[in-house]
């Protein structure tokens, strides 16, 4: 039944994001961006203005590199700061299950529309995704099902719908993270290094395939202690060591692999060219000349990265195209940006906060281990506070010191709303904590044949959708609950306006 209401209220705001998007798109005027904006390969066809009507504002900004790779291939040196599987699924989509529709649309309006139905079959995936992880982690199906629906109004809310590769990569990391904790960890390490294909900090995904066997090692070992006979101890214990590190290995390299691929190829391409200026169009070849777009060109010299002791291009991509760097985005003419990400960091501090003032000795431990030197608890705490989450508080807190000191920082909001799932899982622990509404004592039932005054277990009552409940209530609620909602739900707007009509937003 939850992943029944999860599943509708995530289609329900795909349509209407889908819908304002349209509308807001259509009523205000783009603004004279200096975007990407690659000249068009088709003249277009019947239903090409329809669709652009309608779909239009998912392709601004950073979406216009995932279309131009899907159409034409990487062809612009920072072209290579978006990775293949996004633009390689919308060109499939728009090769096989759109491909009747060639007649009327050109291959720009079919990846306008995989864009569209892509992006939100991979958002009902990662809901779906992050309710199942929620359900393993937090062992209280509360907490789980109220920050799904949270999710489905993320502020990041814009970017899961355009052409930006955040569904995908939120899909394929919380279910990694599922599988993970479920102990499937051969899958979980393909759907993991899945993600590196899609975005570059999936790397970071790293952490969960080196803590996670280090942890269940160390558990084994606690049990094997009691063994008094040493030369079966001894064996074990090797076992268990060399089961760690291989497993260990393995996710490094899995993860890693499709990073260091790509890495290879665009090295390849660039400082091994075999591309004559000849074969390119004449229009993108002048659209580099007057931006300043390096090119592939077999007649010309390398680049200076190239010859670099570790010649990575994606390094170089953001230090000279993006000026992303340690503090580099500390000067004052950004403290709107800081602004716009406060409300994400905020989330972000007092996840790490309350969980440290709720378990101090655990975090001290690093989670590796719970209880004295003579006993460890029998059943783990369940909910926000639960052994299981330390890990994932320590990876949204790096994440959060990472975006903050060394990316730009307004992308925080949704650079942890698709890498985490702590900003939902405290937003939702703190309604649960302070929401009158959702503390009613579900009415009195007792079982056949038990008396009225019998002791009996008391349940919370909790609606089928608690968002829509708290919605439909506003008026009712307490303060941190309309924090919290109106922050969600003015930047789940505020971002489809402005994002979508080539205004700056995060």
């Amino acid at each position: 039944m939850d992943v029944k209401t999860v599943l509708q209220f995530a289609a329900t705001t795909r349509g209407l994001s889908l819908l304002i998007q349209a509308l807001l798109n259509a009523a205000i005027p783009d603004h004279e961006a200096d975007a990407f904006t690659p000249p068009r390969a088709e003249e277009p066809r019947l239903l090409d203005p329809a669709v652009q009507w309608f779909l239009g504002g998912l392709s601004h900004w950073d979406a216009e590199h995932f279309l131009f790779i899907a159409e034409r291939g990487y062809l612009y040196e920072h072209n290579y700061a978006f990775f293949p599987l996004f633009p390689v699924i919308l060109r499939g989509l728009a090769e096989t299950i759109l491909r009747p529709l060639s007649g009327c649309l050109t291959l720009r309006g079919r990846l306008l529309l995989a864009v569209a139905f892509g992006n939100s079959a991979l958002f009902l995936l990662s809901v779906v995704a992050l309710y199942g992880l929620g359900r393993v982690v937090l062992q209280d199906r509360r907490l789980a099902l109220v920050s799904s629906l949270l999710y489905c109004l993320t502020p990041a809310n814009v970017f899961m719908m355009a052409g930006y590769s955040e569904s995908l990569f939120a899909a394929l990391t919380f279910g990694g993270l599922f599988l993970l904790e479920r102990g499937y960890t051969l899958r979980a390490c393909l759907a993991l290094s899945i993600a590196t294909a899609a975005r570059a900090n999936g790397l970071v995904n790293v952490g969960f395939l080196l803590y996670l066997p280090l942890q269940q090692a160390l558990s084994k070992i606690w049990v094997l202690r009691k063994d008094n006979n040493r030369h079966h101890k001894c064996l074990h214990y090797t076992w268990i060591v060399a089961r760690l590190l291989f497993t260990a290995a393995l996710g490094t390299a899995v993860i890693g692999l499709p990073f260091l691929v790509f890495q290879y190829y665009g090295y390849r391409v660039f400082c091994t060219p075999s591309l004559s200026l000849e074969q390119v169009s004449p229009a993108l070849i002048q659209l580099a000349e007057d931006k300043g777009y390096r090119v592939p060109d077999e007649n010309a010299p390398p680049p200076l990265w190239c010859l670099r002791p570790l010649p990575l291009l994606y390094s170089h991509i953001q230090d000279v195209y993006w000026d992303v760097g340690f503090l580099r985005y500390f000067q004052l003419k950004q403290i709107p940006n800081f602004l716009l990400a406060l409300p994400m960091a905020t989330l972000g501090i007092a996840a790490a906060y309350i969980y440290y003032r709720a378990n101090p000795a655990r975090c001290l431990r690093l989670g590796l281990w719970d209880g004295g030197a003579n006993k460890r608890p029998d059943k783990p705490t369940p909910g926000f506070y639960s052994p299981r989450v330390f890990l994932y508080v320590v990876h949204a807190t790096m994440l959060l010191g990472f975006g903050t000191f060394c990316m730009h920082v307004q992308v925080l909001t949704r650079f942890l709303s698709s890498s985490s799932p702590v900003p939902f899982w405290i937003s939702a622990h703190l309604l649960l904590l302070y929401e009158p509404l959702l503390q009613r004592r579900s009415p009195p039932t007792y079982n056949k044949g038990q008396q009225r005054g019998t002791p009996r277990t008391v349940f919370l009552y909790l609606p089928q959708n608690p968002i829509v409940h708290l919605l439909s209530r506003w008026k009712t609620c307490s303060i941190p609950t309309r924090w919290i909602l109106g922050y969600f739900i003015s930047y789940w707007l505020m971002g489809l306006a402005l994002h979508c009509n080539f205004l700056p937003w995060t």
